[in-house]
């Protein structure tokens, strides 16, 4: 048997990887980014094959990572996250900075950009991993990294939950839940009558 919430223990970071292709700039977010080597120093990260900045960097060789930090508001997420670059210009203006590669990086909520070159291509079925050589890559601020645990915890927004319809004992309090609480009900913890219950708002 496979548990497939067993991978969300392992340590995830979240991040915002941009590339370009010609005039076209593009960015989604990923959760798996890691050094594989120093000497060079080199990374990999894992794109699913779905997103259109996986297709850019398979075409030009190149992309920023920005490491995203625990301010990050959920817009970001809502940008980069739940569009397609294929049908909305996620890279608005010439308001981001870019570094020597040209690829554009977010400057914002952001603890460092790392610029790279791929040297190596992994076909994992569903994802790439890219390897590839750091050319570029400075530290923005000294902000913590913000984890997928404390995405989940803290950033996304959680699910309101559904209002129980029902009736609640004003003496006990009591909760029946239904549409309909019954003329002849009493309650089973006071005793009380349907006349001493009051709809939930």
């Amino acid at each position: 048997m496979i548990d497939k919430t067993a991978v969300f223990k392992l340590g995830y970071g979240l991040f915002v990887l941009t590339a370009k292709n010609g005039e076209k700039d593009n960015g989604c977010i990923i959760n798996t980014a890691m050094q594989v080597a120093d000497s060079p120093v080199k990374i990999a990260i894992s794109v699913n094959k779905k997103n259109f900045t996986h297709d850019m960097i398979k075409q030009s060789g190149e992309f920023n990572l920005s490491v995203l930090t625990e301010d990050v508001p959920f817009f970001v997420f809502q940008h980069y996250g739940f569009k397609s670059g294929r049908d909305t210009d996620k890279i608005i203006g010439d308001s981001m900075p870019r570094t020597e590669n040209g690829i554009v990086y977010l400057p914002d909520y952001t603890n460092a950009v790392i610029s790279c070159k791929v040297t190596e291509e992994v076909d994992c079925v569903s994802h790439t991993m890219f390897i590839a050589e750091i050319t570029e890559s400075k530290v923005l601020s000294d902000k913590k990294s913000v984890t997928y645990q404390y995405y989940f915890d803290n950033i996304k927004p959680k699910p309101e939950k559904p209002k129980k319809k029902g009736f609640v004992c004003k003496v006990c309090g009591y909760v029946y839940e239904g549409d309909e609480l019954p003329d002849d009900f009493i309650c089973p913890i006071c005793k009380h009558t349907a006349a001493d219950f009051e709809p939930i708002e």
